[in-house]
């Protein structure tokens, strides 16, 4: 740490340390990674404040800013870093200035203006702004924008001109942070604005490949919802010109103040981790999977009590297995990935023993005073395949006793093998 009063150190030892916490996280090549970057920030409302502010405090040393739009009153609720005295001046300049106070090292190039597929090559064009880093494509560019038809023109331009892109869905109406997630924007099933974004882009022929985050939460009752314009406003003309700017949306979207940072955040984390190399798996399969859980259970139990009546010759009748739904969970989703180690899959999924263990499948006798019967099972031996590909693997290698390197290639063994390692450093930690 820097010595109190000590002013010897350089301009480039102090940012060193300002960001010290992310360059023993990111290694030193990562974050030299991150320094050198170019990222696009389109959109500086709620989601896109957030987003810049992390950036810029993580060490991204040049960030273009791009929004048409004034900090208004009812911004104050969720925008990162807008004041009162912000009211009336442009997003884009108000999070310059406030950031400059944080990361003075950062370069900002604020663009006060509206985002459109007539503009897309100028704005999301190389760096400009200074002779350092100049003519360098943009390494992300982040879609903050809540105008379905801005988003868009920029995204279908992004996928088309080969430009990193992470966007964001609708935070307007959520209140479950539990329930945002990070995937494909195909996923995207449940919000209103990425099925918009989703059937346009469909229609200009991108049907996957955009990274997203968005909310798998529901509505219900009583909870909030964007209501449809007022019939009297319909009789007084075209909707469209109700509107400050043409395409523009005219409602005002129901949005709790936290769940725009929780989405910001999360897009600013997406593109730190990929600029810097840092691995990422995201595993949305774990939200709402608990039938698929319960079925799982049901199957190992199943399992089990054939194995143990057909291989032990005992009675498995009463038998309880020593793991809850929770297991099931940590290993599909922690060590599995959701996904076969045989062969990739990830659906009809179940849980296998790989292997006959040394004192085969017997019950577990020590809880038979109890009234108990139970039989030993490790979760770092549990492997997750299809039920076709257990099915082979119960009657070839649990009945049979033929040994894995006979059924399986080298890659699914190693795979098999890595996988039972972290299952048993993750249980350090559960």
């Amino acid at each position: 740490m820097l010595q109190q009063g000590n002013l010897t150190s350089s301009p480039a030892d102090l940012i060193l340390e300002q960001l010290a916490r992310n360059r023993v996280f990111l290694t030193d090549e990562g974050l030299a990674k991150l320094r050198s970057s170019f990222i696009i920030v389109v959109g500086c409302g709620g989601v896109g404040s957030h987003a810049a502010a992390a950036l810029a405090r993580s060490g991204v040393s040049k960030i273009r800013l791009i929004d048409f739009d004034q900090v208004t009153l009812s911004s104050l609720n969720r925008h990162a870093l807008a004041t009162l005295a912000d009211v009336g001046t442009p997003k884009v300049h108000c999070i310059r200035r406030r950031l400059e106070q944080v990361a003075p090292w950062v370069m900002f190039d604020c663009r006060n203006e509206l985002f459109g597929k007539s503009v897309a090559e100028t704005l999301l064009g190389p760096w400009t702004l200074t002779h350092e880093g100049e003519g360098r494509r943009p390494d992300y560019v982040l879609d903050c924008i809540d105008n379905i038809t801005s988003k868009v023109d920029l995204l279908h331009y992004c996928h088309t001109n080969a430009l990193p892109v992470m966007s964001s869905m609708g935070a307007g109406c959520k209140s479950d942070p539990t329930r945002v997630a990070v995937g494909d924007i195909s996923q995207s099933t449940d919000d209103p604005l990425s099925r918009s974004t989703r059937r346009r882009l469909k229609a200009m022929g991108v049907s996957s490949g955009v990274a997203a985050v968005f909310s798998t939460e529901k509505p219900g009752p009583g909870k909030a919802s964007l209501l449809p314009l007022p019939e009297d406003e319909y009789v007084k003309g075209q909707v469209g010109e109700l509107g400050v700017l043409p395409d523009f949306r005219v409602r005002i979207l129901p949005v709790l103040g936290t769940m725009p940072a929780v989405f910001g955040y999360t897009v600013a984390n997406h593109v730190i981790c990929s600029v810097t190399g840092y691995p990422i798996e995201y595993n949305m399969g774990s939200k709402g999977r608990d039938k698929m859980y319960d079925g799982m259970m049901a199957s190992l139990q199943s399992l089990y009590e054939r194995l143990v009546r057909q291989l032990a010759g005992q009675d498995p009748v009463g038998l309880r297995l020593p793991i809850n739904k929770d297991d099931i969970a940590f290993l599909v989703e922690d060590v599995w990935r959701g996904k076969s180690a045989v062969s990739g899959l990830g659906n009809r999924l179940v849980l296998v023993p790989w292997q006959v263990p040394a004192s085969g499948f017997r019950l577990d006798l020590t809880l038979e005073k109890e009234g108990q019967k139970t039989v030993a099972v490790r979760l770092d031996q549990l492997v997750c395949m299809t039920k076709e590909e257990a099915a082979r693997h119960e009657r070839e290698v649990l009945h049979d006793g033929k040994p894995v390197s006979e059924i399986y290639d080298p890659v699914v063994l190693q795979r098999v093998d890595m996988r039972k390692k972290e299952a048993q450093e993750y249980e350090q930690y559960r």
